[in-house]
Parts: structure tokens; C-alpha cells; sequence
């Protein structure tokens, strides 16, 4: 129950927060963790086990836990898979997706690693401390480049900014160990390289790839252009491959 009795003897009631706590011999309080497995991630309290839950709701997935990581002094999920019996194990762009129509951003894993079965102890239960570093590749899969001009141009400010020598368009932002003044100086360069409204909510909203960035920016230059520039340059477009459309929008942005 989240209300208990005052142990205290007040005859009132005591809220139970979850957090661990004693009192040291000159009667302050000394914080020693959490009694479930909350984190903070991006300001948000969540329970990694909400997320194991749904991830196991995928047909693929047999098994599943869900953890905290910290990758360039951000916290982040980290999700360790066990694929059901005789399934291809989906890409982290599908169990993403998945997640997405279940959870809120904070609460989606950036991280997934496959193993054959998750580690125990020899009590049988699971032992967390035996969970494998992920493999910051699979933070977005294997490595995809960049598509298109949007991609291309996206991508160049991420690793400007990031210190990156190069970025797959499907990696998660937080997971390269993104925080938020990073944030702030790619939507800044972002609004300017295309010439279209984008903030730092833009960014961090849904989760947060060169994909998706590029896509959001595409759209809000066709939004935000004036019907005759827009007539104009739909005629330019037609006949066009997709390489070609994308870097005409890059121009015109």
C-alpha cells in the first residue's frame, strides 16, 4: 500500500515513496537507494519493469529485462532480449515502434541486446550484475547512412556537434550521449540549415534519431513555404528520383 500507518505512534499516515533510508546517530536521514528499480530518465520517474512488460507482449520476444545505463553522463534503458522459440528477432526500429504505442519517450530502451538466456544466479533468480555493456552500435541497429540531402545534412550537425566521426541515421540520440545543451545547439544549427521552425522539444520528442529529425525538418519546410514558391517547386519536382527531390528541398530550404 502507498499509505501506512505511522510507525511513530502519531496516529497518522506515512506515505511509502519506495526509497531506502536510515537515520545516523545525530538524527538526520542517510538516502541509500531505491527499494524497486525506478530512475530518472530525462527528469522522468520510471520503472523499468513497464517496459520489460510491453517488450514481452511482442510476439518475437520470449523473455525480456529492462535496465538502467549511463553512457557520456545521461541515464538511459538498456533492454536485454531473449527471442521466443523459432522467431526472428526484430530490429530495434520494430520493438521501438512497438514500445512507442505504449510508453511515453522517457520509458522506451535505446539499447537492445539479444542473448541466448538471461543470466541467474544460484538461487535462480536473475542476476543483474551479469547483464553484459551493451553494444552502443545497437543503440540504432546496424549501421545505416545517410539517404537523402535531409539525412546528410541532419547527420553533418549531429556529429558537429556530438563529436562524432560519423552516425547512423537510425541511432538514438541520448544513446551517443546526447544531453540537453547538445540539444540546444543542434536545433539551433538545425533552424538554420533548413530555414524551418525547430526546437529543442522537436528533438528530444518521440525518440530521437536522424531519421526522424530529418523527416520532422522536410515536412515543416513544406508547411511553412508560400503556395505559389510550393506550386512552383512541385513542378520542379515532378519527374524526379528521390535523391533528386530531397536535395531540391534542401535548396530551397
Amino acid at each position: 500500500a502507498a499509505f501506512v500507518p505511522d510507525p511513530f505512534g502519531s496516529g497518522g499516515r506515512l506515505y511509502r515513496t519506495g526509497d531506502r533510508a536510515c537515520w545516523t546517530e545525530d538524527g538526520t536521514l542517510d538516502y541509500l537507494g531505491r527499494t524497486d528499480h525506478q530512475v530518472k530518465i530525462r527528469g522522468q520517474r520510471v520503472e523499468p519493469g513497464e517496459s520489460e512488460a510491453v517488450l514481452a507482449r511482442h510476439p518475437a520476444v520470449g523473455d525480456a529485462v529492462v535496465v538502467a545505463r549511463r553512457q557520456g553522463g545521461e541515464t538511459y534503458l538498456a533492454a536485454y532480449l531473449v527471442a521466443a522459440a523459432g522467431a526472428e528477432q526484430p530490429d530495434p526500429a520494430q520493438l521501438r515502434e512497438h514500445l512507442s504505442l505504449s510508453l511515453p519517450p522517457a520509458m522506451i530502451p535505446s539499447a537492445y541486446t539479444w542473448l541466448d538466456a538471461l543470466p541467474v544466479g544460484a538461487n535462480g533468480k536473475l542476476d543483474r550484475d551479469a547483464l553484459p555493456e551493451p553494444d552502443q552500435n545497437l543503440a540504432g541497429g546496424e549501421h545505416v547512412a545517410p539517404r537523402d540531402a535531409a539525412e546528410q545534412r541532419v547527420a553533418e550537425v549531429w556529429c558537429e556537434v556530438l563529436g562524432l566521426e560519423e552516425v547512423s541515421v537510425t541511432a538514438d540520440f541520448f544513446a551517443l550521449g546526447g544531453h540537453s545543451l547538445q540539444a540546444t545547439r543542434i536545433a539551433l544549427r538545425l533552424r538554420e540549415a533548413f530555414g524551418a521552425e525547430f526546437s529543442v522539444a522537436d528533438l528530444l520528442t518521440g525518440v530521437p534519431t536522424v531519421e526522424q529529425t530529418a523527416r520532422l525538418l522536410t515536412q515543416r519546410q513544406v508547411a511553412e513555404s508560400d503556395p505559389e514558391e510550393l506550386a512552383r517547386l512541385l513542378d520542379q519536382l515532378s519527374g524526379l528520383s528521390d535523391d533528386e527531390v530531397a536535395d531540391l528541398l534542401q535548396q530551397q530550404g
